[in-house]
């Protein structure tokens, strides 16, 4: 055991942790209608509770189980075999097993985003633990595990390259959330703006100074790769918000505090996987090109799609974490096969896996509230509680 790299992630848990408690609670309840903002911190807070159990009884088992290249098994259900003494790499296992349980919450919890204000609250539950079960903690086995698509497998010695997840967790969640989008249609009313950008704002803070845990801690040791890596994030984030801005005035006339820090989320989402291997120079460039790309992803499917993906969740984490996958292979730090073979692998398995769970969920507990609730607000019909003395 290295001390050193131990105090580090512990602290980039606790990173990580607060970039869903509260930091996505927070970014995504200032986006929707006052009167749905408790159902939206209920959604993520209890998803943290729910995923971190699952985590310990199947979830890290399967994900880094000494299983086989597809399935990491269930040798390791409830941390089995595993003390303080036992060790992954230069750290406490139980460590690492605490650090990839906060990324099995927020990749679910993103995912919230995409169905807020109409969404039946027992199908989130349900929904979501099957889902980081049966699709994200297999596919953190091909790729982190030691799976098929990792160094050896089906591409060869160098397998994709995925530092911080943007296949792992950025384009499963993007595409669980677009497809749960369309299941659910579109709300009654969306011509309401956020309620509280303040909370917007503050939330998306919260996310970028918790990102620094989630790529920092990737590289699992507090060295100069882990620095890098914060760097490269922060330059990443901070050129997003920049062009976001600069294109909503050239296309709108005006800059907004909304557009700013979704900004910010798109140029941390496409640094995500790439944040391990490129320089500052090549993050500026990725986030330059992410505040632009992720808005104009936005309005394709907002506007020209007509599909109410709520929070643009595919449009801004979706998009963004499959462009910064490819970007590996532009600056030459991954192979063009393995960076578009698993991109493609793990789409089409996240569809059908989510398809799937959305089907079968839905026969067993509502999918959608009924109209009423939907219009009324889901804060007081679901969960009898009120954010605010007077709903808008």
């Amino acid at each position: 055991m290295n001390g050193a790299d131990t105090a580090w992630i512990i602290v980039a848990t606790a990173l990580v942790l607060f970039m869903s408690l509260p930091g996505l609670a927070l970014f995504y309840g200032g986006l929707v209608r006052a009167r749905n903002v408790l159902s939206v911190f209920m959604h993520v807070y209890a998803i943290a509770a729910l995923m971190s159990i699952l985590w310990l009884m199947f979830g890290y088992s399967i994900a880094f189980g000494d299983g086989n290249a597809v399935w990491g098994g269930l040798g390791k259900m409830f941390l089995a075999g595993v003390d303080a003494d036992s060790l992954a790499g230069t750290l406490p296992e139980v460590l690492f097993f605490a650090f990839q349980m906060t990324f099995a919450i927020i990749t679910p919890a993103l995912i919230v985003g995409a169905y807020v204000e109409r969404i039946g609250f027992g199908f989130v539950l349900a929904f979501s633990g099957l889902w980081m079960l049966l699709c994200y903690a297999p596919v953190v086995h091909w790729i982190w595990g030691g799976g098929f698509l990792s160094d050896g497998g089906i591409f060869g010695e160098t397998g994709v390259r995925d530092f911080a997840g943007g296949i792992v967790v950025h384009e499963t969640a993007g595409l669980a959330a677009i497809l749960i989008s369309v299941f659910l249609g579109p709300r009654k009313n969306q011509k309401h703006p956020p309620h509280n950008p303040g909370f917007v704002m503050i939330g998306a803070s919260m996310l970028w100074v918790g990102w620094f845990g989630f790529n920092g801690g990737s590289q699992l040791a507090a060295d100069g790769g882990a620095a890098m890596a914060i760097t490269v994030t922060h330059i990443s984030a901070a050129a997003a918000s920049l062009t976001w801005a600069l294109w909503e005035k050239v296309k709108f006339g005006r800059a907004s505090l909304v557009g700013i820090v979704t900004g910010t989320i798109a140029g941390l989402a496409s640094i995500t996987p790439a944040s391990g291997f490129v320089g500052p120079v090549a993050a500026l460039i990725i986030g330059g090109v992410a505040g632009i790309l992720c808005q104009e992803a936005v309005n394709l499917i907002r506007n020209r799609l007509k599909i109410d993906d709520t929070l643009d969740v595919f449009a801004v984490h979706g998009v963004g974490g499959i462009f910064g996958t490819i970007m590996i292979a532009v600056f030459g730090a991954g192979s063009w096969a393995a960076q578009l073979g698993s991109l493609a692998i793990v789409g089409v398995y996240t569809l059908v896996v989510t398809f799937i769970l959305i089907k079968g969920v839905a026969i067993l507990t509502r999918l959608r509230v009924d109209e009423e609730t939907e219009v009324n607000g889901l804060d007081l019909a679901v969960h009898g509680e009120r954010a605010y003395d007077t709903a808008s």
